[in-house]
């Protein structure tokens, strides 16, 4: 008999043990989520402070050379971010020279898809030329065999950039 009740005892303990275990890691979840949900809100915060973009100013613009504000290059393992800054020296002589070239203020990284959010937030204001606009295109160097994995990149940058309020401008592939 004092063995059937030891051994109920133990089962007894394992099952608290087993709830308290489930217990602690859904309120883990639940703090991560919260922590999730406020850096999302963040963000927005973040980028809210540009304006909202103009379509009359970019909807001409065909060539990528031409675009500029963000523009992704999206591969199968990276994302290419191409900013264009301003000109530091505000004075209108020489702008655009030898001197002082347009192609010196291109700046371009290839960044992870999980750190795209956070490197959109980190841009100067001034990168966004034409408001809260990226432009967005498949890499032309990915493979046939690479394209549906590229196309899912593609598809999760375009929802991670409406998420933020970006608006998105897909280019087509050549």
């Amino acid at each position: 008999m004092a063995l059937l009740l030891a051994f109920a005892l133990a089962a007894c303990h394992r099952e608290e043990q087993a709830v308290s275990d489930v217990a602690q890691k859904a309120a883990s979840a639940e703090q991560k989520a919260q922590a999730n949900a406020t850096q999302e809100e963040r963000r927005r915060a973040a980028l809210a402070q540009i304006p909202l973009p103009t379509k009359s100013m970019y909807i001409g613009v065909r060539d990528p050379s031409a675009w500029l504000n963000p523009f992704l290059t999206v591969d199968a393992d990276s994302v290419g971010l191409r900013v264009i800054v301003d000109d530091s020296n505000p004075a209108a002589v020489s702008q655009d020279s030898m001197l002082r070239p347009a192609a010196a203020r291109r700046q371009e990284l290839d960044i992870r898809l999980k750190d795209l959010p956070e490197a959109l937030v980190a841009l100067p204001p001034a990168a966004w030329h034409y408001g809260r606009v990226v432009a967005i295109i498949e890499s032309p160097l990915a493979t046939p065999r690479e394209r549906p994995v590229v196309r899912r990149n593609v598809e999760s940058a375009i929802q991670t950039l409406n998420d933020l309020g970006i608006v998105v401008q897909e280019w087509p592939s050549r």
